[in-house]
């Protein structure tokens, strides 16, 4: 009893975490940078952020931690399972959207590509998830895929799944701060230094510490054996092709 007051405990941390990184990211943007447009514009860019935040990171987040619900553990895992890959799906395609929305950016204004630590991390992270999906799909989803390969792929589709989360994370932080570095400059059309520590930077960095505390506390959920769903524990690593699953 105790193990489930203290996962709900944080799991509720885990959805507040992630919706107050949403709302910083978005009120940055729109308050301080802006607002949003696709027409190749700095307001183009500002896409970039609210789409990896909410998308590769609280989505993200989300979907890994969907199974570990314990309401669900007694009802039948395919609704759960398909939960979890419309999640990592829809977190996949706004991740997309929002490398997209730099590249376009920076090709319009002639800005080199992939030279940062920073955006070798992320495209290192997004190539990483989008590998893990379709073989998540094609392991797990599919009723043809063998039990054997599922028995493979498990471990190994849980060991990626956090680090992919570890590199989101990385690619996250560094990215705000790479940005704060750029705009927050006392030259730059009158801002002040970042040094300074303006309104814009507290927010700023106050979204890299509401980020590094929700990695944290999903890696927490997922790193609990006892918050594991009973089925996917070491102790019984059988699998049920999902046509059958379907039918129990």
């Amino acid at each position: 009893m105790r193990s489930t007051v203290m996962f709900y405990l944080c799991f509720l941390l885990c959805l507040a975490l992630g919706l107050a990184c949403v709302v910083c990211v978005c009120v940055w943007n729109s308050r301080w940078r802006g607002g949003f447009a696709w027409d190749g514009s700095a307001l183009q860019f500002n896409w970039h952020p609210v789409l990896m935040v909410t998308g590769l990171l609280v989505l993200y987040g989300y979907g890994a931690v969907v199974y570990r619900v314990p309401l669900t553990w007694g009802q039948n895992k395919l609704p759960w399972k398909l939960l979890h890959a419309a999640l990592m799906l829809c977190s996949l395609i706004l991740s997309i959207l929002g490398l997209c929305a730099v590249f376009d950016f920076h090709n319009t204004k002639n800005i080199a590509n992939m030279y940062s630590l920073h955006s070798w991390i992320g495209i290192a992270a997004v190539a990483l998830f989008a590998l893990q999906w379709a073989v998540g799909f094609a392991g797990f989803l599919l009723p043809c895929s063998p039990v054997s390969l599922r028995k493979l792929l498990k471990p190994v589709h849980v060991w990626l799944g956090g680090t992919i989360l570890l590199l989101s994370t990385a690619a996250a932080i560094s990215g705000i701060n790479e940005k704060l570095f750029f705009v927050l400059k006392a030259n730059v059309s009158g801002a002040e230094p970042y040094s300074s520590l303006p309104a814009e930077a507290l927010l700023g960095n106050s979204l890299g510490a509401l980020i590094v505390a929700f990695g944290l506390v999903v890696l927490k959920i997922l790193s609990n054996i006892k918050w594991q769903r009973p089925d996917s524990r070491p102790e019984d690593m059988a699998y049920t092709p999902l046509l059958q699953e379907e039918n129990d």
